[in-house]
């Protein structure tokens, strides 16, 4: 049943999400290094699971659209979410204020972007 419901199977579905989590966590980590200094690692890794499943969850809306939504609104209602989620998620690992949460959420965003568009310059993954 559970293989009938993800196109193509559950096992690529796990290969994306644990590699979206890699990829999360890494760039979390450079970012709460520069922000906050010394943290461990380990902060980063609990952390970026709550957006890397937020993200494989709505990432599919963002490809055609739901609804009376357009592509790229729906894709931009699947961004918000996951800063959402991620907002909540460093504020609760790192035991931070929402004052001082946010400016980790979009430099943790700023860090994804720049990794992300690099990768794909080098690789073109996306």
């Amino acid at each position: 049943m559970v293989l009938q419901l993800v196109p193509g199977g559950v096992v690529p579905l796990l290969v994306t999400f644990l590699v979206a989590w890699v990829f999360y966590a890494v760039t979390l980590h450079l970012a709460a290094t520069f922000y906050i200094g010394d943290v461990p690692s380990q902060r980063a890794a609990y952390a970026a699971l709550v957006p890397a499943a937020t993200s494989i969850l709505l990432g599919q809306y963002g490809q055609a659209g739901v609804g009376p939504l357009t592509a790229s609104t729906a894709a931009g209602v699947a961004i918000l979410a996951t800063l959402v989620a991620d907002a909540i998620s460093i504020s609760f690992v790192y035991r931070l204020k929402w004052g001082s949460t946010a400016p980790l959420v979009l430099l943790h965003f700023s860090f994804g972007a720049v990794l992300g568009v690099a990768l794909n310059n080098l690789f073109g993954f996306i």
